[in-house]
């Protein structure tokens, strides 16, 4: 709104008698307010093709009902250093024969994963190296088993 400044007491040499001039009392949002939205909409937007990530089968925690088929277990004993044997089941195999032996215990089943039990002691290169050989084997999907804290 137009302000009236007093009059000042120079005589009137050539300047006007009034002056007037505006002052900025409130800031108009509304610009702000739309560039924000704006903003906001690109970001909804870009953020899901931004995502990327590794593939993962993560297991699933719930009760099911047990499968038909007899579970494929593969263990890592501490002495798989020394002498590089697993066991398949209950029964020990050398790490090079384990890929041969995989395949033709899957002859026929229509699953192709089994569980794999190493431990603690097992060092990791160790673990992926019978993963490798699982692999080989024809394995599709290969089950990590732990126990749970506490138990």
């Amino acid at each position: 709104m137009p302000k009236v400044m007093p009059q000042a007491s120079d005589g009137g040499r050539g300047r006007r008698g009034r002056r007037v001039s505006t002052t900025l009392s409130e800031i108009n949002v509304i610009p702000l307010v739309d560039v924000m939205l704006v903003l906001l909409i690109i970001f909804m937007v870009a953020a899901p093709m931004l995502q990327r990530g590794i593939e993962v089968n993560l297991p699933v925690a719930r009760q099911t009902q047990r499968m038909a088929d007899e579970r494929m277990y593969i263990t890592i004993p501490v002495s798989y250093t020394s002498d590089r044997k697993v066991f398949m089941g209950e029964e020990a195999v050398s790490i090079d024969a384990l890929a041969e032996r995989i395949r033709q215990s899957m002859v026929g089943k229509e699953q192709r994963d089994v569980f794999l039990r190493g431990d603690g002691a097992v060092q990791y290169q160790q673990v992926l190296e019978v993963i490798d050989r699982l692999k080989e084997g024809g394995i599709e999907k290969v089950g990590m088993v732990a126990l749970q804290k506490g138990r």
